[in-house]
């Protein structure tokens, strides 16, 4: 069982910047394809970007060229840098695990999840 703790959400000005951290009780590297998702109330959740075992990055076109998801294997820690944050951004993020080395931006793909961590874009 993974067990998956995010943090780093806040209250941010549009323009602004966070960077989210996903902490996993498993060993991360090589392992498994990991992801970033977000839900804004009312919506449904949302595939913002994802990391394959082999190192493949995938980011949704709402946030292409301003998030930046990475991983720390000797912390087998993910994360996700966010920046020119606008209001639309504002949801609550969830880390994802897949279970197997490869996914896509389907949240169906995943097995474990964590409990999620809120970011709210406003002036």
């Amino acid at each position: 069982q993974v067990q998956l703790v995010e943090s780093g959400g806040g209250s941010v000005q549009p323009g602004g910047s966070l960077r989210l951290s996903c902490a996993s009780s498993a060993i991360i590297a090589g392992r498994y394809c990991m992801a970033w998702f977000r839900q804004a109330p009312g919506k449904e959740r949302e595939g913002v970007a994802r990391i394959t075992a082999y190192g493949t990055r995938v980011y949704a076109d709402s946030v292409k060229g301003r998030f930046t998801i990475s991983q720390d294997n000797a912390k087998n820690t993910l994360y996700l840098q966010m920046n020119s944050l606008k209001p639309e951004d504002t949801a609550m993020y969830y880390c994802a695990d897949a279970g197997k080395t490869y996914c896509t931006l389907w949240w169906g793909d995943f097995d474990y999840w964590g409990q999620g961590t809120q970011v709210t874009v406003s002036s």
